[in-house]
C-alpha cells in the first residue's frame, strides 16, 4: 500500500491544506474517496489512519485532509498550534478548501493512472457531513456523498441573541477543548460568515436539491448530534439511504488517541457499508 502523509497542497486562503493520500499503486484508475474531518477534528483523529487504510486496501483511492484554518501546521498536523488559525475559520473556507483538494488530485500528473476523474465521492464527519453535502449539491464532479453523524442545520450552532450579542461586543468568544485543555477562540467573523451566505450554507435545500447517491449512518447512541438530525436529512431527499448503528456514539467508538491496530465495530460497519456503496450504490 502507499501512503503519502502530510503534502502541503496549495489553497486560496493562506494556509496550506495538509493531505493524505492512501492507495494501492495498480497503475488502474479507481474511484476517489475524499474524507472530511469535523469540528475540533483532524485527518489523524482517533482510527482515521485505520479507515483509511481499510477503504485503500478495498481498492479505493483515499484522501483526508486537515482544512486550512483547523488550527494544525504542517510541522505540527495533530491537534491545535495555530489556535488563532482555527479563530479564522468558517464555513466558506471549508468548501473552498475541499474544491482546492478536488482541483489538485484532478490537476497533479503524478497520480492520474490512479484516479478516476469521473467517480469522486465525499465523505465528511460530524460538521464536515454538512460540509460535503453543500459542496456535493454545487460541484457536479462529484458523484456519491455519504454523512457520518452529519449535522442537518449549521444554524442550530449558534447562542442565543443574548450570547450572540455579547459575541459581537466582546469580537471573540472561547469553547474549552477538554481533551487538550485549550481555549479555543471563534472570532464574530465565524457567525457573520454564516448569516452573510445563509442560503448557500442551508443544508436542506442542499439535500433536497441532490441529484447523486446520498449515504446517512448515524449511531442510534449519538451524544453530539441527535439521530433526529440524520432522519431529517433522509426525509428531505428520496435518493438516498439512512443506516442506523444500533448504540454507536458520536464517534463510533474510536477515541483520540486511538491505540488499537483494529476498528472498533462500529465503525468497521461505518467503513464496510459505506465501501459497499461507493461500489454497489443505494
Amino acid at each position: 500500500m502507499k501512503i503519502i502523509k502530510n503534502i502541503p497542497v496549495k489553497g486560496i486562503h493562506n494556509k496550506p491544506i495538509i493531505t493524505d493520500l492512501f492507495y494501492q499503486e495498480k497503475n488502474q484508475p479507481k474511484p476517489v474517496v475524499i474524507f472530511c474531518h469535523g469540528y475540533k477534528g483532524y485527518k489523524d483523529w482517533g482510527a482515521w489512519n485505520l479507515i483509511a487504510e481499510k477503504f485503500a486496501r478495498n481498492d479505493l483511492f483515499f484522501v483526508k485532509f486537515n482544512f486550512s484554518h483547523n488550527g494544525g501546521t504542517l510541522e505540527q498536523p495533530i491537534d491545535f498550534p495555530d489556535l488563532e488559525a482555527f479563530g479564522h475559520n468558517n464555513f466558506t473556507k471549508e468548501l473552498d478548501d475541499i474544491e482546492s483538494v478536488i482541483n489538485w488530485l484532478l490537476e497533479n500528473g503524478n497520480y492520474k493512472n490512479e484516479i478516476d476523474p469521473k467517480n469522486i465521492i465525499l465523505i465528511g464527519h460530524s460538521r464536515g457531513g454538512g460540509i460535503v453535502t453543500i459542496k456535493a449539491n454545487e460541484d457536479d464532479r462529484v458523484t456519491k456523498v455519504i454523512s457520518w453523524a452529519g449535522i442537518s442545520d449549521f444554524g442550530l450552532r449558534f447562542p442565543d441573541k443574548n450570547r450572540l450579542k455579547h459575541w459581537r461586543k466582546e469580537g471573540v468568544a472561547y469553547i474549552t477543548n477538554a481533551r487538550t485543555n485549550q481555549q479555543m477562540p471563534h472570532y464574530y467573523q465565524f457567525y457573520t460568515n454564516f448569516k452573510e451566505n445563509e442560503k448557500r450554507l442551508h443544508i436542506k435545500s442542499a439535500v433536497h436539491n441532490l441529484k447523486i447517491p446520498y449515504l446517512i449512518i448515524h449511531g442510534t447512541n449519538d451524544e453530539t448530534v441527535s439521530p433526529k438530525e440524520a432522519k431529517n436529512l433522509h426525509r428531505w431527499n428520496t435518493n438516498n439511504k439512512l443506516i442506523l448503528i444500533e448504540n454507536g456514539n458520536h464517534s463510533f467508538d474510536s477515541v483520540q488517541p486511538y491505540k488499537s491496530n483494529q476498528l472498533p465495530e462500529a465503525l468497521k460497519k461505518v467503513a464496510e457499508t459505506s465501501i459497499d456503496f461507493i461500489k454497489n450504490g443505494l
